[in-house]
């Protein structure tokens, strides 16, 4: 394979877009951050492009800009949480590249959400202080939803329980590994 395409997925706040970057560095790929790149074209925050414009419309744009990004050659692509799930991005992926799951367990996924409200689909149980079982329910929720796409990837990565550093040699190692797979 000469064309070298990695895409990390996984859950809000499992790493995609703090891990990324290091491992890009480490390995001497570009890094791509998906949302940002939504954001950099529609000059518009995710949130405000899911409050004005809507999921549909902003799933559109993701796989535009996703299939964009799968041009480029020794770049990692940080993808949404859901971009996986929409099943011309998975076979566009699965064609271009390899894919990358970073899991988090949803206690993990608890703890690292609980405060954010830059997350649009848990804004509202951030602002309406909801308990954490709430937030536990819509967590286990969309990973169910979730898994069986995420489990497909090409290599998981439990972030769970690794220091940074640990995590980030970790996995640029298994990505080159992968590249040196015979086809």
């Amino acid at each position: 394979m000469d064309q070298k395409r990695i895409y990390l997925t996984g859950f809000m706040t499992s790493g995609k877009s703090t891990l990324g970057p290091i491992i890009a560095n480490v390995i001497g790929f570009d890094f791509y951050d998906l949302d940002k790149e939504i954001e950099k074209e529609e000059n518009l925050s995710v949130i405000e492009i899911f409050e004005k414009r809507g999921e549909p419309y902003f799933r559109e744009i993701e796989s535009r800009i996703l299939k964009d990004l799968s041009n480029g050659n020794r770049v990692i692509i940080s993808l949404g949480g859901g971009t996986i799930i929409n099943s011309v991005n998975y076979e566009l992926m699965k064609r271009t590249g390899k894919i990358v799951y970073l899991k988090v367990s949803p206690s993990n996924l608890y703890k690292r959400l609980k405060n954010k409200i830059d997350r649009p689909l848990f804004r509202d149980l951030v602002l309406g202080e909801n308990p954490q079982e709430d937030f536990i329910h819509r967590i286990k929720e969309l990973l169910d939803k979730r898994k069986i796409y995420y489990e497909k990837a090409d290599l998981t990565i439990d972030t769970d329980m690794s220091p940074i550093g640990i995590t980030v040699d970790k996995i640029a190692k298994k990505i080159m590994d992968l590249f040196h797979e015979k086809n």
